[in-house]
């Protein structure tokens, strides 16, 4: 089983609440999904491997560490998957960048794929798979599965706000992929959305209902 974890870093739940306001502007709020995005960034990338190198400072040698083992890569859920990139690649410039486009039919809320562009060598990447809600869990499950059909062997899945249902769904259908969110909520209402949730993520980023 993948293990889940939510984070309960003060600055996080600090600009969570701000976002969850439905009073936050879409500038404010594509800020705040930047930033927190960043912060998560460096816990989801705590177990990367090290090896041993060594530096020329201005007065010697120093034995130091850098980070080994396979290349990273980070793919977002179009579209709003979109808005936690930049804060991940603020720590991980050298990241490659993929794409899933998926949108959820609104009679089946059973997501759809329109779009699929991937590193070339996906296969031999640690994969960060970017989506701010999991909700249904629907859309995260497909995705993962379209990156395990095309190769990849090592994948995480990040989100600002989760349900419960769609953590258990992942646990349930990829036991080998961690979580990772900023908020848990217990509850979605007819149409799949969390509740009380933070409202459409996508609609909130790009200004658009």
């Amino acid at each position: 089983m993948g293990k889940v974890m939510i984070f309960d870093h003060p600055l996080i739940q600090h600009k969570m609440s701000i976002i969850r306001d439905i009073n936050t502007g879409a500038k404010e709020f594509r800020e705040l999904v930047n930033e927190i995005s960043t912060l998560m960034a460096y816990e989801v990338t705590r177990d990367l491997p090290l090896e041993d190198a060594e530096v020329e400072t201005p007065v010697g040698k120093a034995k130091t560490k850098v980070i080994g083992g396979k290349k990273l890569g980070i793919v977002p859920i179009l579209r709003a998957g979109l808005g936690m990139v930049d804060g991940m690649l603020n720590l991980i410039p050298a990241a490659k960048v993929g794409h899933i486009g998926l949108y959820r039919d609104p009679e089946t809320l059973k997501p759809v794929e329109y779009y699929c562009k991937l590193p070339s060598d996906i296969e031999e990447r640690d994969l960060i798979l970017l989506d701010p809600m999991l909700a249904t869990g629907g859309s995260a499950v497909a995705g993962i599965q379209f990156l395990k059909d095309r190769g990849a062997k090592n994948i995480k899945f990040m989100c600002l706000l989760a349900s419960r249902v769609g953590i258990d769904l992942i646990n349930k259908d990829h036991p080998d992929v961690d979580i990772y969110a900023a908020v848990v909520d217990e509850k979605l209402n007819d149409h799949g959305y969390i509740v009380p949730g933070l409202g459409d993520a996508g609609d909130r980023l790009f200004g658009t209902k």
